[in-house]
Protein backbone atom coordinates (compact mmCIF):
# COMPACT_ATOMS: atom_id res chain seq x y z
CA UNK A 1 0.00 0.00 0.00
CA UNK A 2 1.51 3.58 -1.01
CA UNK A 3 1.98 5.95 1.77
CA UNK A 4 1.89 9.58 1.56
CA UNK A 5 5.11 11.15 2.63
CA UNK A 6 4.49 14.74 1.52
CA UNK A 7 2.14 16.55 -0.66
CA UNK A 8 3.72 16.07 -3.79
CA UNK A 9 5.47 11.97 -2.93
CA UNK A 10 4.32 9.16 -1.85
CA UNK A 11 6.12 5.88 -0.89
CA UNK A 12 5.76 3.10 -3.29
CA UNK A 13 8.39 0.70 -1.71
CA UNK A 14 8.30 -3.03 -0.09
CA UNK A 15 8.92 -3.04 3.88
CA UNK A 16 10.80 -7.25 4.08
CA UNK A 17 10.22 -8.56 7.63
CA UNK A 18 11.51 -11.42 6.96
CA UNK A 19 14.74 -10.58 5.21
CA UNK A 20 17.64 -11.93 7.90
CA UNK A 21 21.07 -11.58 5.28
CA UNK A 22 21.93 -9.42 2.55
CA UNK A 23 24.77 -9.42 0.04
CA UNK A 24 23.97 -13.23 0.01
CA UNK A 25 25.23 -13.97 3.52
CA UNK A 26 27.61 -11.18 4.01
CA UNK A 27 25.53 -8.69 5.78
CA UNK A 28 23.51 -9.94 8.64
CA UNK A 29 19.50 -8.04 9.00
CA UNK A 30 18.29 -8.71 12.43
CA UNK A 31 16.06 -6.35 12.18
CA UNK A 32 14.83 -6.68 8.24
CA UNK A 33 14.78 -3.98 6.16
CA UNK A 34 12.59 -2.15 3.07
CA UNK A 35 13.34 -1.47 -0.34
CA UNK A 36 12.24 2.22 -0.49
CA UNK A 37 10.74 3.04 -4.20
CA UNK A 38 8.91 6.94 -4.41
CA UNK A 39 6.37 8.36 -7.02
CA UNK A 40 7.16 12.22 -7.26
CA UNK A 41 4.09 14.25 -8.98
CA UNK A 42 3.75 17.20 -10.62
CA UNK A 43 2.78 18.32 -14.17
CA UNK A 44 5.16 15.31 -14.54
CA UNK A 45 5.73 12.43 -12.53
CA UNK A 46 8.82 10.48 -11.74
CA UNK A 47 9.69 7.48 -10.23
CA UNK A 48 12.24 7.16 -7.92
CA UNK A 49 13.98 3.30 -7.94
CA UNK A 50 12.28 0.70 -7.52
CA UNK A 51 12.61 -2.75 -5.56
CA UNK A 52 14.21 -5.81 -5.49
CA UNK A 53 13.73 -8.81 -7.47
CA UNK A 54 11.90 -11.37 -5.39
CA UNK A 55 9.23 -8.68 -4.89
CA UNK A 56 9.20 -7.10 -8.56
CA UNK A 57 5.61 -8.21 -9.75
CA UNK A 58 4.18 -7.58 -6.63
CA UNK A 59 5.55 -4.27 -6.62
CA UNK A 60 4.21 -3.46 -10.18
CA UNK A 61 1.10 -4.76 -8.96
CA UNK A 62 1.25 -2.08 -6.23
CA UNK A 63 2.30 0.42 -8.51
CA UNK A 64 -1.08 -0.13 -10.96
CA UNK A 65 -3.39 0.61 -7.93
CA UNK A 66 -1.56 3.59 -7.11
CA UNK A 67 -1.28 5.20 -10.53
CA UNK A 68 -1.86 4.39 -14.71
CA UNK A 69 1.42 3.34 -15.23
CA UNK A 70 1.36 5.44 -18.30
CA UNK A 71 1.21 8.30 -16.19
CA UNK A 72 5.25 7.56 -15.58
CA UNK A 73 6.73 10.23 -17.42
CA UNK A 74 10.62 9.41 -16.03
CA UNK A 75 12.04 6.79 -14.02
CA UNK A 76 15.06 7.63 -11.98
CA UNK A 77 17.62 5.03 -11.05
CA UNK A 78 19.65 6.35 -8.53
CA UNK A 79 21.90 3.29 -8.13
CA UNK A 80 21.35 -0.43 -9.72
CA UNK A 81 21.97 -2.99 -7.58
CA UNK A 82 19.38 -5.72 -8.16
CA UNK A 83 17.91 -4.30 -4.60
CA UNK A 84 17.05 -1.60 -5.92
CA UNK A 85 16.49 -1.81 -10.15
CA UNK A 86 14.90 -5.66 -9.20
CA UNK A 87 11.87 -4.56 -10.48
CA UNK A 88 12.81 -3.12 -14.05
CA UNK A 89 12.23 -5.42 -16.11
CA UNK A 90 9.03 -6.23 -14.90
CA UNK A 91 7.75 -2.76 -15.33
CA UNK A 92 9.48 -2.26 -18.88
CA UNK A 93 7.21 -4.58 -19.46
CA UNK A 94 4.40 -2.53 -19.17
CA UNK A 95 5.75 0.71 -20.02
CA UNK A 96 9.35 0.10 -22.23
CA UNK A 97 10.05 3.54 -23.53
CA UNK A 98 9.72 5.32 -20.41
CA UNK A 99 13.22 7.57 -20.25
CA UNK A 100 15.29 6.03 -17.53
CA UNK A 101 17.75 8.40 -15.88
CA UNK A 102 20.81 7.38 -14.61
CA UNK A 103 24.40 8.05 -14.68
CA UNK A 104 26.80 6.95 -17.37
CA UNK A 105 28.07 3.84 -14.87
CA UNK A 106 24.06 3.18 -13.94
CA UNK A 107 23.59 2.65 -17.39
CA UNK A 108 26.43 0.39 -18.22
CA UNK A 109 25.31 -1.80 -15.26
CA UNK A 110 21.53 -2.08 -16.06
CA UNK A 111 22.57 -3.38 -19.44
CA UNK A 112 24.76 -5.38 -17.70
CA UNK A 113 22.36 -6.86 -15.47
CA UNK A 114 19.40 -7.19 -17.89
CA UNK A 115 20.79 -6.56 -21.19
CA UNK A 116 17.59 -4.77 -22.51
CA UNK A 117 18.40 -1.77 -25.06
CA UNK A 118 16.03 0.54 -22.81
CA UNK A 119 15.65 4.66 -23.06
CA UNK A 120 18.69 5.54 -21.07
CA UNK A 121 19.26 8.92 -20.27
CA UNK A 122 22.49 9.78 -18.35
CA UNK A 123 22.91 12.42 -15.94
CA UNK A 124 25.64 14.03 -13.78
CA UNK A 125 26.44 16.24 -11.21
CA UNK A 126 24.29 19.49 -11.37
CA UNK A 127 21.69 18.08 -13.91
CA UNK A 128 17.77 18.71 -13.49
CA UNK A 129 14.68 17.58 -14.90
CA UNK A 130 12.16 19.60 -14.71
CA UNK A 131 8.21 18.03 -13.19
CA UNK A 132 6.28 21.61 -14.14
CA UNK A 133 6.38 23.91 -10.87
CA UNK A 134 8.93 21.62 -9.02
CA UNK A 135 12.41 20.22 -10.41
CA UNK A 136 14.65 16.54 -9.87
CA UNK A 137 18.67 17.78 -9.43
CA UNK A 138 21.02 14.56 -9.54
CA UNK A 139 24.25 14.19 -7.49
CA UNK A 140 27.03 11.80 -8.41
CA UNK A 141 27.76 9.92 -5.29
CA UNK A 142 30.69 7.45 -6.41
CA UNK A 143 31.57 5.06 -4.72
CA UNK A 144 29.09 5.49 -1.90
CA UNK A 145 28.81 2.62 -2.57
CA UNK A 146 28.87 1.92 -6.23
CA UNK A 147 30.44 3.64 -8.86
CA UNK A 148 27.01 4.55 -10.28
CA UNK A 149 25.33 5.67 -7.38
CA UNK A 150 23.74 9.32 -7.41
CA UNK A 151 21.45 11.27 -5.13
CA UNK A 152 18.22 13.30 -6.45
CA UNK A 153 16.88 16.31 -4.66
CA UNK A 154 13.61 17.37 -5.04
CA UNK A 155 12.63 20.86 -4.25
CA UNK A 156 9.56 20.66 -3.85
CA UNK A 157 7.69 20.29 -0.07
CA UNK A 158 10.38 21.85 1.61
CA UNK A 159 13.38 20.12 0.32
CA UNK A 160 13.19 16.30 0.21
CA UNK A 161 16.56 14.30 -0.43
CA UNK A 162 16.68 10.47 -2.18
CA UNK A 163 19.81 9.57 -1.33
CA UNK A 164 19.66 5.72 -1.95
CA UNK A 165 22.16 3.52 0.25
CA UNK A 166 23.75 7.15 1.70
CA UNK A 167 22.10 7.31 5.13
CA UNK A 168 20.09 4.09 5.09
CA UNK A 169 20.38 1.42 7.77
CA UNK A 170 18.39 -2.10 7.32
CA UNK A 171 15.67 -1.55 9.44
CA UNK A 172 11.78 -2.84 8.70
CA UNK A 173 9.18 -0.29 10.41
CA UNK A 174 5.73 0.29 8.80
CA UNK A 175 5.65 3.40 10.43
CA UNK A 176 8.51 5.04 7.96
CA UNK A 177 10.01 7.41 9.76
CA UNK A 178 12.93 8.16 12.80
CA UNK A 179 10.70 9.72 15.42
CA UNK A 180 8.12 6.47 15.08
CA UNK A 181 11.20 3.70 15.84
CA UNK A 182 13.28 3.06 19.10
CA UNK A 183 16.60 5.44 18.53
CA UNK A 184 18.74 2.98 20.15
CA UNK A 185 18.21 0.35 17.83
CA UNK A 186 17.40 2.79 14.49
CA UNK A 187 21.29 4.54 15.36
CA UNK A 188 22.65 1.20 15.73
CA UNK A 189 21.81 -0.14 12.84
CA UNK A 190 22.44 3.14 10.45
CA UNK A 191 26.38 2.58 12.76
CA UNK A 192 26.36 -1.12 10.98
CA UNK A 193 25.25 -0.45 7.60
CA UNK A 194 28.30 2.53 7.76
CA UNK A 195 30.70 0.22 9.21
CA UNK A 196 30.19 -2.77 7.01
CA UNK A 197 28.92 -1.26 3.70
CA UNK A 198 30.77 2.18 3.64
CA UNK A 199 33.63 2.94 5.64
CA UNK A 200 36.02 1.48 2.99
CA UNK A 201 35.03 4.86 1.24
CA UNK A 202 35.42 7.09 4.08
CA UNK A 203 37.22 9.83 2.09
CA UNK A 204 34.79 9.93 -0.35
CA UNK A 205 32.00 10.21 2.19
CA UNK A 206 33.54 13.40 3.89
CA UNK A 207 34.14 15.02 0.72
CA UNK A 208 30.29 14.44 -1.12
CA UNK A 209 28.65 14.96 2.47
CA UNK A 210 30.57 18.41 2.58
CA UNK A 211 29.42 19.00 -1.11
CA UNK A 212 25.82 18.45 -0.23
CA UNK A 213 26.10 20.67 2.52
CA UNK A 214 28.09 23.71 0.61
CA UNK A 215 25.21 23.67 -1.62
CA UNK A 216 22.36 24.81 0.86
CA UNK A 217 19.92 22.69 0.32
CA UNK A 218 16.63 22.91 2.27
CA UNK A 219 16.01 19.56 3.60
CA UNK A 220 12.92 18.73 5.08
CA UNK A 221 13.39 14.70 4.52
CA UNK A 222 15.80 12.45 3.75
CA UNK A 223 14.70 9.10 1.88
CA UNK A 224 17.12 6.72 1.53
CA UNK A 225 16.38 3.40 -0.22
CA UNK A 226 16.43 0.94 2.63
CA UNK A 227 15.19 1.44 6.27
CA UNK A 228 13.55 4.65 7.61
CA UNK A 229 12.91 8.00 6.19
CA UNK A 230 14.76 11.12 8.24
CA UNK A 231 12.17 13.01 9.31
CA UNK A 232 12.76 14.28 13.12
CA UNK A 233 16.05 16.11 12.31
CA UNK A 234 17.18 14.88 9.46
CA UNK A 235 20.45 16.89 9.85
CA UNK A 236 21.41 14.10 12.47
CA UNK A 237 21.97 11.39 10.06
CA UNK A 238 24.57 13.75 8.03
CA UNK A 239 26.58 14.59 11.62
CA UNK A 240 26.44 10.96 12.35
CA UNK A 241 28.16 10.45 8.60
CA UNK A 242 30.57 13.12 8.90
CA UNK A 243 31.59 12.12 12.55
CA UNK A 244 31.22 8.13 10.94
CA UNK A 245 34.21 8.84 8.18
CA UNK A 246 36.34 11.00 10.56
CA UNK A 247 37.86 7.53 11.48
CA UNK A 248 35.61 7.21 14.17
CA UNK A 249 36.48 5.71 17.90
CA UNK A 250 35.36 6.04 21.01
CA UNK A 251 36.78 4.92 24.93
CA UNK A 252 36.36 0.91 23.33
CA UNK A 253 38.84 -1.67 23.22
CA UNK A 254 37.42 -4.99 21.37
CA UNK A 255 39.05 -8.57 21.73
CA UNK A 256 38.36 -11.26 19.42
CA UNK A 257 38.94 -14.54 19.44
CA UNK A 258 37.98 -18.09 18.01
CA UNK A 259 38.96 -21.03 20.60
CA UNK A 260 39.30 -25.19 20.35
CA UNK A 261 39.40 -26.50 23.52
CA UNK A 262 38.94 -22.82 25.75
CA UNK A 263 42.89 -22.17 26.05
CA UNK A 264 42.29 -18.96 23.93
CA UNK A 265 38.96 -17.81 25.62
CA UNK A 266 40.92 -17.94 28.83
CA UNK A 267 43.71 -15.60 27.69
CA UNK A 268 41.01 -13.47 25.94
CA UNK A 269 39.32 -13.09 29.58
CA UNK A 270 42.29 -12.31 30.84
CA UNK A 271 43.69 -9.56 28.77
CA UNK A 272 40.55 -8.54 29.32
CA UNK A 273 41.18 -8.42 33.38
CA UNK A 274 44.39 -6.69 32.92
CA UNK A 275 42.96 -3.76 30.44
CA UNK A 276 40.18 -2.96 33.10
CA UNK A 277 42.33 -2.75 35.76
CA UNK A 278 44.27 -0.05 34.16
CA UNK A 279 41.26 1.43 32.32
CA UNK A 280 38.76 1.38 34.12
CA UNK A 281 36.26 3.62 32.41
CA UNK A 282 37.47 1.55 29.16
CA UNK A 283 34.80 -0.56 27.19
CA UNK A 284 36.04 -3.91 26.73
CA UNK A 285 33.87 -6.05 24.64
CA UNK A 286 34.84 -9.75 24.27
CA UNK A 287 33.49 -11.81 21.16
CA UNK A 288 33.41 -15.50 19.98
CA UNK A 289 33.92 -14.97 16.25
CA UNK A 290 32.66 -18.05 16.09
CA UNK A 291 29.54 -17.50 17.95
CA UNK A 292 28.49 -14.10 17.17
CA UNK A 293 27.49 -12.43 14.50
CA UNK A 294 30.63 -11.22 12.05
CA UNK A 295 29.01 -7.93 11.40
CA UNK A 296 28.29 -6.97 14.31
CA UNK A 297 31.98 -7.85 15.52
CA UNK A 298 33.14 -5.94 12.85
CA UNK A 299 30.62 -2.70 13.90
CA UNK A 300 32.36 -3.30 17.58
CA UNK A 301 35.90 -2.81 15.77
CA UNK A 302 34.90 0.30 14.16
CA UNK A 303 33.68 1.88 17.32
CA UNK A 304 36.96 0.67 19.21
CA UNK A 305 39.93 2.48 19.63
CA UNK A 306 41.96 -0.81 19.43
CA UNK A 307 41.35 -4.48 18.77
CA UNK A 308 43.08 -8.06 19.87
CA UNK A 309 42.49 -11.51 17.71
CA UNK A 310 43.42 -14.53 19.05
CA UNK A 311 43.16 -17.97 17.69
CA UNK A 312 44.64 -21.38 18.60
CA UNK A 313 47.65 -21.99 16.05
CA UNK A 314 45.32 -25.02 13.60
CA UNK A 315 47.90 -26.63 10.75
CA UNK A 316 50.45 -24.06 10.96
CA UNK A 317 47.93 -21.13 11.11
CA UNK A 318 45.05 -19.92 12.33
CA UNK A 319 41.43 -20.83 12.35
CA UNK A 320 39.15 -20.54 9.21
CA UNK A 321 36.75 -17.99 11.41
CA UNK A 322 39.43 -15.92 12.18
CA UNK A 323 40.58 -15.76 8.55
CA UNK A 324 37.32 -14.18 7.75
CA UNK A 325 37.44 -11.94 10.02
CA UNK A 326 40.68 -10.41 8.96
CA UNK A 327 39.94 -10.35 5.54
CA UNK A 328 36.78 -8.09 6.34
CA UNK A 329 38.93 -6.16 8.03
CA UNK A 330 41.07 -5.51 5.37
CA UNK A 331 38.25 -4.26 3.25
CA UNK A 332 37.26 -1.87 5.80
CA UNK A 333 40.42 0.21 5.86
CA UNK A 334 39.72 1.04 9.21
CA UNK A 335 41.84 3.88 10.57
CA UNK A 336 43.99 4.98 13.39
CA UNK A 337 43.27 1.95 15.40
CA UNK A 338 45.87 0.17 17.53
CA UNK A 339 45.87 -3.92 17.59
CA UNK A 340 47.78 -6.67 18.92
CA UNK A 341 47.34 -10.53 18.68
CA UNK A 342 47.33 -13.98 21.10
CA UNK A 343 46.95 -17.27 20.76
CA UNK A 344 47.58 -20.84 22.40
CA UNK A 345 49.19 -23.53 21.01
CA UNK A 346 50.79 -26.94 21.32
CA UNK A 347 53.51 -27.55 18.93
CA UNK A 348 54.35 -24.89 16.68
CA UNK A 349 52.81 -21.55 17.17
CA UNK A 350 52.37 -19.56 13.92
CA UNK A 351 48.59 -18.13 14.44
CA UNK A 352 50.07 -15.06 16.65
CA UNK A 353 52.83 -13.48 14.12
CA UNK A 354 50.67 -14.55 11.53
CA UNK A 355 47.69 -12.56 12.78
CA UNK A 356 50.24 -9.51 13.70
CA UNK A 357 51.03 -9.80 9.68
CA UNK A 358 47.21 -9.38 8.23
CA UNK A 359 46.33 -6.90 11.22
CA UNK A 360 49.53 -4.85 9.69
CA UNK A 361 48.40 -5.60 5.92
CA UNK A 362 44.70 -4.26 7.14
CA UNK A 363 46.17 -0.87 8.24
CA UNK A 364 46.39 -1.41 11.97
CA UNK A 365 49.42 -0.30 14.33
CA UNK A 366 50.45 -2.83 16.19
CA UNK A 367 50.67 -2.47 20.07
CA UNK A 368 53.65 -4.84 20.14
CA UNK A 369 54.16 -8.77 19.32
CA UNK A 370 51.62 -10.09 20.84
CA UNK A 371 51.53 -13.39 23.76
CA UNK A 372 51.45 -17.16 22.61
CA UNK A 373 50.79 -19.88 25.32
CA UNK A 374 51.67 -23.19 25.50
CA UNK A 375 49.24 -25.87 25.84
CA UNK A 376 46.45 -24.95 28.63
CA UNK A 377 47.30 -22.01 30.33
CA UNK A 378 48.08 -22.62 34.43
CA UNK A 379 47.70 -19.54 36.76
CA UNK A 380 51.36 -18.42 36.28
CA UNK A 381 50.60 -18.10 32.24
CA UNK A 382 46.89 -16.56 32.76
CA UNK A 383 48.79 -13.90 34.75
CA UNK A 384 51.30 -13.08 32.18
CA UNK A 385 48.25 -12.44 30.17
CA UNK A 386 46.53 -10.28 32.86
CA UNK A 387 50.30 -8.41 33.00
CA UNK A 388 50.01 -8.25 29.05
CA UNK A 389 46.49 -6.30 29.09
CA UNK A 390 47.65 -4.02 31.76
CA UNK A 391 50.87 -3.31 29.17
CA UNK A 392 48.33 -2.93 26.32
CA UNK A 393 46.49 -0.21 27.76
CA UNK A 394 49.27 1.47 28.88
CA UNK A 395 50.25 1.56 25.47
CA UNK A 396 47.20 3.21 24.07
Amino acid sequence: MAKQISPKVSWVGKVDWELTTFHGDELSTQHGSSYNSYLVRDQKTALIDTVWLPYDREFVARLKQEIDLNKIDYIVMNHNEIDHSGALMELMREIPNTPIYCTKKGEEILRGHYHQDWNFVNVKTGDTLSLGETTLTFVEMTMLHWPDSMLTYFDGDGGIVFSNDAFGQHFASESLYNDAVEQEILIYEAKKYYANILNMYSPLVQKKVQQILAMNLPMKLICPSHGIIWKENPQQIIDLYLKWADAYQEDQITIVYDTMWQSTRKMAEAIAQGIYEVSPQTTVKICNITHDDKNDVLTEIFQSKAVLVGSPTINYGFSFAIAGLLEMMKGLKLKKKKAGAFGSFGWSGEAVKLINEHLTEAGLELVNEGINKKWVPDQTMLDDCVAYGREFAKAL
